[in-house]
């Protein structure tokens, strides 16, 4: 037998071995997938109470990360759907729908009947048809202990013009799955890799599929060539050629008995037609030049419209037998198919405002290389470091790696404005994982994510702009406060289990329980439920003494009593609680410590 029947023999072998793998992880997921869906089923029985589209101005939304986030093909908006929320002890998934005016710098969610079930890790892909689709496939829901998971295998469609939701059902598509990719390309959705996890076990796909916007059919590739290992989370993209790209993402295999271990791929493939055939597709794996990024995982990826790639971000997992460490990145990469290179964003910082007097001349504007080259002395990467110390008394340290202002390699003007004209502090997203990214008029958005300090996972709710054909500063349109980050303990996960499952969502309010100390000085936890995040915890020292805390809102006031159980605080319209702006939390912390 040649080396060509070896290998297709070979590659016969894996298949069936995969096949059997997602048999037996079919099985054994099954009966845990069953009870998940009694409660996906309560939550569906609560989006059916919503029988007409409401559009309510709003507040940015809740923190989250796994969520999608896409430009409107023909309006000035971006569309944030679903995501998850960690607060320690339980797992909060959602299925709203919001929409951020990039014009009026205006949130909006809308409520639309029948919408999909709550989510994660899914998969959205924008089109211009029909007034603008919004097409989605796939994710996840995890129980509210965050240790069971329900993999999707539905396909939705979102029809911007008349906002109605409508399930497409075919046969034949992909199993369910979570971290997968998807495209569009030409009159097709491709689909590309994912994994499915239960309990015990958990597989890694690599399959191809195509999704036929005319017939609403499904069909599955099987491209020729060794194509990529299977893998989560990977950039998927489409060139100027028509090929489509893969690069990176993410998998894990069991080296012994509940021992696992992670790979952070950094490969790169290419699906292109075989002799420019659309029934035939092969692998090619390609070497790109350039920066490359480092191997990490749960970067974000946006494409621009002149086809160039973004990957933002993630984590590099440093791995070993019983502990798990991480370093989360804020780089920003550009991946060019027409040269087949990679690029290291390099930020120019600000424009300097200072003017010069020259000897016998008036005070002239700098010129614009001269004032993109403020501030490019410094060649190095600019590590900013910064501790925020959160409600608990823990101390989150956040390292933020900035390229260093101006181009690359440009040397220093002579006529450099002195020391004290030196920019303020450096703006731009702290580094994470997992965050969204959306790319609209020209300009990058950034919104959420993650990192962890410790044990502890901070889930971001900012949001960020870069604009691309200036590169010069990232622009914060919401900001975030880490240390303001809500954190439970697991020791609280008796006493907040009492609450029910219908917390999950975040729809229904619900008073929380009373916490800290007896009567006396000490410390007590104050808690505020809000439908942004499902708690705001202070721990906050007391005596019976104190002034009652003040908590402000759209509505009026209303005050916490210095003792006993707090009242809750809510808005206007009775559907959000509201947290304390940080000014009335430090002070309320001076009150109750001087008490």
């Amino acid at each position: 037998m040649g080396k060509k029947g070896k290998k297709e023999k070979k590659g016969r072998g894996a298949e069936k071995t995969a096949a059997k793998m997602e048999k037996k992880v079919s099985k054994r997921s099954r009966k845990e997938e069953e009870d998940l869906e009694a409660l996906i089923a309560h939550f569906q029985t609560l989006d059916a109470a919503k029988t007409q589209i409401v559009e309510t101005p709003c507040p940015p939304p809740s923190p989250r990360l796994h969520a999608s986030l896409s430009a409107h093909p023909e309006k000035d908006e971006l569309i944030l759907f679903g995501g998850e929320y960690f607060n320690g002890q339980k797992t909060f998934m959602y299925n709203d729908l919001y929409t951020y005016n990039i014009r009026k710098d205006a949130w909006t969610r809308v409520d639309i009947p029948n919408p999909p079930p709550r989510r994660c890790a899914h998969q959205a892909v924008v089109l211009p048809q029909g007034g603008g689709q919004l097409w989605a496939f796939g994710g996840e829901f995890a129980s509210p202990d965050g240790e069971r998971f329900y993999h999707y295998k539905d396909l939705w469609v979102l029809h911007l013009a008349t906002k109605t939701w409508e399930q497409v059902r075919a046969s034949g598509g992909p199993s369910g799955r979570s971290g997968h990719r998807m495209v569009a390309w030409k009159r097709q959705l491709v689909l590309f890799g994912g994994f499915h996890e239960s309990t015990r076990d958990y597989i890694y796909y690599n399959d191809v599929y195509f999704f036929n916007l005319d017939t609403f059919t499904w069909s599955r590739l099987s491209p020729s060539g060794a194509g990529p290992t299977p893998r989560s989370g990977c950039q998927m993209s489409v060139t100027p050629q028509g090929s489509i790209v893969i690069y990176g993402g993410y998998s894990k295999q069991r080296v012994k008995k509940d021992v696992d271990r992670g790979t952070q791929h950094s490969d790169m493939f290419l699906l292109q037609p075989e002799d420019g055939r659309e029934g035939k597709w092969t692998w090619t794996r390609i070497n790109p030049a350039g920066a490359k990024p480092t191997p990490r995982s749960g970067f974000a990826v946006a494409v621009t419209p002149n086809h160039q790639t973004l990957l933002f971000g993630g984590v590099c997992d440093r791995e070993e037998e019983e502990s798990l460490e991480g370093d989360f990145l804020n780089d920003l990469h550009f991946y060019d198919a027409t040269k087949n290179r990679w690029f290291a964003a390099q930020l120019k910082g600000p424009k300097s405002e200072k003017r010069r007097r020259r000897r016998g001349k008036t005070t002239e504007p700098e010129s614009a290389d001269k004032q993109e080259c403020a501030g490019a002395g410094a060649q190095g990467p600019l590590e900013v470091v910064r501790e925020v110390v959160t409600e608990d008394g823990t101390v989150v340290t956040i390292r933020q790696t900035l390229a260093a202002p101006g181009s690359a390699g440009r040397p220093p003007s002579d006529e450099e404005d002195s020391p004290d004209n030196a920019s303020g502090p450096v703006v731009g997203p702290s580094p994470r994982s997992n965050a969204m990214l959306a790319v609209k008029h020209g300009r990058l958005y950034l919104y959420g994510g993650m990192f962890e300090a410790g044990d502890r996972q901070v889930t971001l709710g900012d949001l960020y702009c870069l604009d691309l054909h200036k590169m010069q500063e990232w622009t914060a349109l919401v900001e975030m406060d880490p240390g303001a980050q809500e954190w439970l303990e697991d020791t609280d996960s008796e006493e907040d289990s009492s609450e029910g499952d219908s917390a999950e969502g975040g729809d229904e309010d619900e008073d929380s329980g009373e916490s800290g100390a007896e009567a006396g000085v000490g410390v007590r936890s104050w808690a505020l439920k809000s439908q942004r995040a499902p708690f705001f915890i202070f721990n906050i020292p007391y005596s019976e003494n104190a002034v009652p805390l003040v908590c402000r809102d759209t509505a009026g006031s209303s005050s916490f009593p210095a003792a006993g159980r707090p009242r809750h605080c809510r808005d206007a319209d009775r559907r959000e609680w509201l947290c304390p702006p940080v000014a009335e939390r430090d002070l309320a912390r001076k009150v109750f410590v001087e008490g």
